[in-house]
């Protein structure tokens, strides 16, 4: 690490829990964030802000004025600019040492498949169950952590899920693939606005800590956030006996 590096990361280094060791670990780590919207702009920012050596941000739309409302990663002059592109323009600003590969494609399960491969943790900052499943897929198979958020109306939600840990429940173990549950959107339901940034935020917490080695993460713990009377709400989450997903039968 050179002089500009340890200085501008010093608050961290005097962390006994980071130091220069825990530091160059995010620099030589390798972040992969699916979606740069509401929860993937705190995300991302935060992880540039860390150091994270190479982020790798993967959306398929483009900046639009309904979304400056709560996508900090995003301003007036990029209306119309990918939100991948934007998204990296805006940490290069604040971090030029930080290596961002905007990806601006909908990535699909063989697509994610190779991308999660190469990932040391996975964000998924996604706003459908479908991709949700499909990231949470190529997660159990690389055996990656994966950091999942989501964020509608007054709601938020966030945990982890650690395919390393043989006790960790996958996301499907608590929403499985063949359940119907409501997609709902904030473009009909809306969404309060700093409560994206609450939940990426900590999203972002949570895979520093992965990278890092700080422990306990929320694997095996569901946060839920009521952002009316601001009170989190932890239920306790185990793998299920059966998943398809984690603990396909033998």
């Amino acid at each position: 690490m050179n002089d500009d590096q340890l200085l501008r990361y010093s608050r961290h280094i005097l962390l006994d829990e980071i130091g220069i060791e825990g530091q160059q670990r995010l620099q030589d780590s390798h972040a992969l964030v699916i979606g740069a919207g509401g929860l993937g702009s705190p995300a991302l920012l935060y992880l540039g802000t860390a150091g994270v050596g190479t982020i790798t941000v993967v959306d398929h739309d483009s900046v639009d004025l309904t979304n400056l409302q709560r996508q900090i990663a995003h301003d007036m002059a990029r209306l119309g600019t990918p939100k991948a592109e934007s998204a990296a323009r805006s940490i290069a600003a604040i971090n030029p040492g930080v290596r961002v590969q905007p990806l601006i494609e909908r990535a699909d399960a063989k697509r994610l498949d190779a991308l999660v491969r190469g990932a040391d943790v996975v964000l998924d900052c996604s706003d459908n169950f479908a991709t949700r499943h499909a990231v949470n897929r190529a997660c159990v198979a690389h055996r990656k952590p994966l950091v999942a958020g989501a964020a509608i109306r007054f709601d938020g939600q966030i945990s982890v899920y650690d395919s390393r840990d043989e006790a960790s429940p996958c996301y499907a173990c608590l929403f499985p693939e063949d359940t119907a549950f409501e997609e709902v959107a904030c473009s009909t339901m809306g969404v309060f606005a700093p409560l994206v940034g609450i939940v990426g935020s900590m999203q972002a917490a949570e895979a520093l800590k992965l990278l890092i080695g700080i422990t306990p993460s929320l694997a095996g713990r569901l946060q839920m956030l009521d952002g009316r009377a601001m009170e989190w709400t932890e239920i306790r989450l185990a793998r299920r006996d059966g998943c398809p997903v984690c603990s396909p039968p033998r």
